[in-house]
């Protein structure tokens, strides 16, 4: 079952579906929990886990009953009550009439399901591996049913029914034959459509899995599963995705350019004409923020830090004002750095000044460090933003300090990687940083990045 599961869920991704590795995680805890007994609640198990949009739910119901069957009876042995006398006379009417439908009859008649080499060598016959889409499925079973003489098998089985009774056979026997029979024709029936569709399904994942990934795919895979090749390809796509959030902030300038009614001044500003509003007064946005950054450059937030950089150089002409600061176990300003150098270049200056160790990372002394020694650069007017995975090793968090930046700043905007359920989990604090914040984001991929990057750029 462990590896049907596994083989269902890649075929998902391949048909399109994006499941995610924790979503995969979670269906594997919801299914331990649920258990697979009951057919109903095992789909709605996978469903709930794997499915998040209503776009994706034809091709999981498409798929489910191709990688787990469907409610069909197994195939009978026909024969089970049957004397020696009467077995015998069956297979002596089977050999006088069979001929080219030998083996088909053989299943029908004694129950016994097609072995897989028997059913990819059908397979083979009918072409399968020319099939492109799982939808194809019963096309292709009809093919194998067509090798296997199909069309010729209810004559076939009017004669034989016809020559036991000849042979003296009882007619309770013989009926009992023809049920069995029929319900063995319907199992086997299902039985090389599900075939045919989980070999197609197998053939879709290789071919998804040889062909390079699309940059959407790519834009919404965890940047710690990136190669370095797709991470090349992503910061091609970093450019184009500035672009867009360079388009998205101009509209927003272009909506805000006559402000929000001001109704202290407009009400100060209409007194001498007892109060009554004949001058409104607007109250405009600055729509270019001033930032403060501290980037968490650890060895396990490197990757989200480097493309953070990617976007923050390409849209600097959105940002009235950066000073960014660079910590692991302590802080170190690195403003200059990603003045003068392209991101690549200011990733290995700062990582030359922070060098990484093992479960160093003290987010606590780097804000104590900050606030001795840099908290002039925080203002009514600045929005800080912190990228990192709230982890201390166990360390003072100094939420005190904390609180004190989101109080002399305009906003704190959190991006953190992980999962919200991992907050809180071991030498995480998020969970006590996470109400001190103006908003929080995950960030685990490019696409998650650029969201809450255009959020950012609104001040």
């Amino acid at each position: 079952m462990e590896e049907r599961i596994a083989k269902f869920v890649a075929a998902l991704r391949a048909a399109g579906v994006r499941v995610s590795l924790a979503e995969s995680e979670d269906a594997w805890r919801a299914i331990r929990h649920m258990g697979v007994k009951n057919r109903d609640w095992f789909r709605w198990t996978l469903r709930s886990t794997l499915v998040k949009d209503a776009s994706s739910l034809p091709i999981f119901d498409e798929l489910f009953p191709l990688y787990f069957g469907v409610d069909q009876p197994p195939m009978l042995n026909p024969q089970d009550d049957m004397s020696p006398e009467e077995q015998d006379m069956l297979q002596k009417a089977m050999e006088d009439l069979a001929g080219e439908l030998q083996q088909l009859l053989n299943w029908l008649m004694n129950g016994r399901q097609p072995s897989q080499e028997e059913l990819q060598e059908l397979a083979e016959q009918a072409g399968l591996d020319q099939a492109t889409s799982t939808s194809q499925a019963e096309r292709y079973a009809r093919r194998m049913q067509r090798l296997l003489h199909w069309e010729q098998l209810q004559e076939l089985l009017e004669l034989l029914w016809e020559l036991l009774a000849e042979q003296g056979m009882d007619p309770e026997t013989i009926q009992q034959l023809k049920e069995r029979v029929a319900q063995n024709m319907e199992a086997l029936q299902k039985q090389l459509e599900q075939f045919a569709g989980q070999a197609i399904g197998e053939q879709t994942v290789e071919e998804y899995q040889k062909r390079p990934p699309s940059v959407d795919e790519l834009m919404h895979r965890p940047f710690e599963l990136l190669t370095e090749e797709e991470r090349r390809r992503l910061r091609d796509e970093v450019r184009r995705l500035a672009a867009r959030l360079r388009s998205h902030a101009a509209l927003r300038q272009k909506r805000g350019q006559d402000g929000r009614l001001d109704a202290k001044s407009t009400i100060r500003a209409n007194l001498r004409y007892g109060g009554v509003p004949m001058e409104l007064r607007f109250r405009t946005r600055r729509l270019r923020p001033k930032l403060v950054t501290l980037l968490d450059v650890s060895t396990s937030m490197r990757p989200v830090t480097e493309f953070f950089l990617w976007l923050l150089y390409e849209l600097q002409d959105q940002i009235q004002k950066a000073r960014s600061f660079a910590y692991i176990d302590h802080l170190e300003e690195v403003s200059e750095d990603l003045a003068k150098m392209p991101p690549d270049d200011a990733m290995r200056a700062i990582t030359s000044k922070l060098p990484p160790g093992h479960y160093n990372t003290d987010f606590g002394a780097s804000l104590r460090q900050f606030e001795a020694d840099h908290m002039d650069a925080v203002d009514f007017r600045t929005t800080v933003i912190v990228l990192g995975d709230g982890r201390n090793n166990l360390q003072d968090p100094a939420l005190d300090t904390f609180s004190d930046l989101g109080r002399r700043s305009r906003r704190i905007i959190w991006m953190n990687p992980e999962y919200p359920a991992q907050w809180g989990t071991g030498d995480s604090d998020m969970l006590e940083y996470a109400p001190l914040c103006s908003e929080v984001f995950q960030v685990r991929n490019l696409a998650q990045l650029a969201a809450a990057v255009d959020r950012m750029l609104v001040d």
